[in-house]
């Protein structure tokens, strides 16, 4: 018996630990681990949880029609899996563990115990990558060590991809006749464990949804994104991140789709669809910078002297901008839509994250997590690398350049107030004219139903930018 281990990469295609398991004629079955509590200390969304769950129900369904039942085991944390992982193997006869790579240092500690443990029964573990499209190890400098710079990275990546190429593999045949499944809410201990598992329509699950929204945006929205891209009241961008997240879509599905449509891989920014195959390019970065630096999942900034900034942990500041009550439109209208939605535009992840950091001067690791416990679509390696960039304390951070001004950002990327009329509601009536500023138009109408700026941002910046400095000293 082959088992197939699915975590973050529920997809029957283009799934290589799948593709591995069936190949041949011996018995495959399927695993998926719930672990309430590894995912509350990770800080997962109740939002995320429900999207991934609801993909498992998917995948199972998937997975019975194929012939292959998928086994469900609730094992509160990762310290506990090897011992549940082998029990299941003697109950089943498994002679083979197939799974594709984790990249986090606690998921790899628990895989390396999960080795351990199944060897000594036998048992033979194979670790297959599908999670990039270029390995971690693949992409390497001169010298051959991993990049720390993402423009020589990207170069490297897009050249690697030119030489290796990449094969997309449809989901197995059928390997028997079709088994039932009992749907996840039909199970008393999942719910007992999770609570309420209705998936939030705003998003549905299924590779097919995760592709039609791949092909709508390469049809509609990609020859335009470089333009459209920074403006969160348009639908320029893809809105796949989700489906990335929970692997329900692959990377690699992204590149060979965007190839097909363009008839060509672009490799500069001259050519049209670039600018989004560099932001698959940036993900896959912000993933090999995990597996080099292991200390980026454990709350260390990028640059180890930016661990000696003086930021404030303000509770009353940090809630303020959780809650979306600023006093900078924009920030309070991302902030808003975040906790209402469950994710966020890129621009205004940004904004928000500058905000913070630079304006607040609260500790990014606060943010980080608040992101991580709000987002459907919550990667540890994405939202460490973007925090981190924000802060600057990580990966082609520069602080001294990098201060947002919330005011002038929302000026330039929801120029009428579009976005920001929607989420923020005491704003809606505002004219345009006033709506990145709208304290002077709310006292002559005689309001106070808006907060003000909780800081002057030009104060703020200036203390930004010395905080860094004394690091120099």
């Amino acid at each position: 018996m082959k088992l197939v281990w699915f975590r973050n990469d529920l997809r029957l295609a283009d799934n290589p630990a799948l593709r591995h398991a069936c190949a041949g004629d011996e018995p495959v079955a399927a695993l998926f681990i719930i672990s309430p509590a590894q995912w509350r200390q990770h800080k997962m969304a109740p939002i995320r949880q429900r999207f991934m769950l609801a993909q498992v129900d998917e995948l199972g369904r998937e997975l019975a029609a194929l012939g292959i039942p998928l086994h469900l085991l609730r094992v509160e944390t990762f310290a506990e899996v090897p011992a549940a992982l082998a029990d299941l193997s003697r109950e089943l006869g498994v002679t083979q563990l197939y799974a594709n790579h984790a990249i986090e240092i606690d998921e790899q500690r628990r895989d390396h115990a999960v080795t351990a443990a199944l060897t000594e029964q036998a048992v033979s573990c194979h670790w297959l990558n599908g999670c990039c499209v270029m390995p971690p190890g693949r992409v390497l400098t001169g010298s051959g060590e991993m990049f720390k710079v993402f423009t020589p990275f990207s170069r490297a990546w897009l050249k690697a991809l030119d030489e290796d190429g990449f094969v997309i593999h449809r989901a197995p045949a059928p390997r028997g006749e079709p088994l039932p499944w009992q749907p996840l809410a039909e199970r008393s201990w999942v719910d007992e464990a999770l609570g309420e598992l209705t998936p939030d329509p705003r998003w549905p699950v299924g590779e097919a949804e995760a592709s039609r929204r791949l092909n709508d945006f390469l049809e509609l929205a990609v020859l335009d994104y470089g333009e459209t891209r920074d403006f969160p009241a348009i639908a320029g961008t893809s809105v796949l991140s989700p489906y990335l997240a929970a692997g329900i879509i692959s990377p690699r599905q992204c590149v060979a789709a965007l190839q097909q449509r363009l008839g060509y891989r672009p490799q500069s920014k001259a050519q049209p669809g670039f600018v989004w195959l560099n932001e698959l390019v940036w993900r896959e970065f912000y993933r090999h910078l995990l597996v080099l630096i292991p200390t980026l999942s454990m709350n260390r900034p990028f640059k180890p002297e930016t661990a000696a900034l003086p930021w404030s942990w303000d509770p009353d500041a940090f809630a303020a901008w959780c809650e979306g009550r600023t006093g900078y439109p924009i920030v309070d209208a991302a902030m808003r839509c975040l906790n209402a939605t469950g994710w966020m535009h890129n621009r205004l992840r940004m904004i928000v994250a500058s905000f913070l950091t630079k304006d607040l001067h609260i500790h990014w690791r606060l943010g980080e997590d608040y992101f991580m416990s709000r987002l459907i679509d919550g990667d540890l390696a994405a939202n460490n690398g973007g925090w981190q960039w924000a802060a600057g304390t990580g990966a082609d951070a520069a602080p001294y350049f990098r201060v947002f001004n919330p005011t002038t950002q929302g000026q330039r990327f929801d120029p009428q107030g579009e976005f920001i009329r929607t989420w923020v509601t005491e704003l809606a009536d505002i004219p345009a004219a006033y709506v990145h500023q709208p304290h002077d138009w709310l006292r002559l109408k005689g309001r106070q139903d808006y907060p003000a700026p909780m800081v002057d941002h030009a104060v703020a910046r200036v203390r930004a930018i010395e905080m860094f400095r004394s690091l120099e000293k």
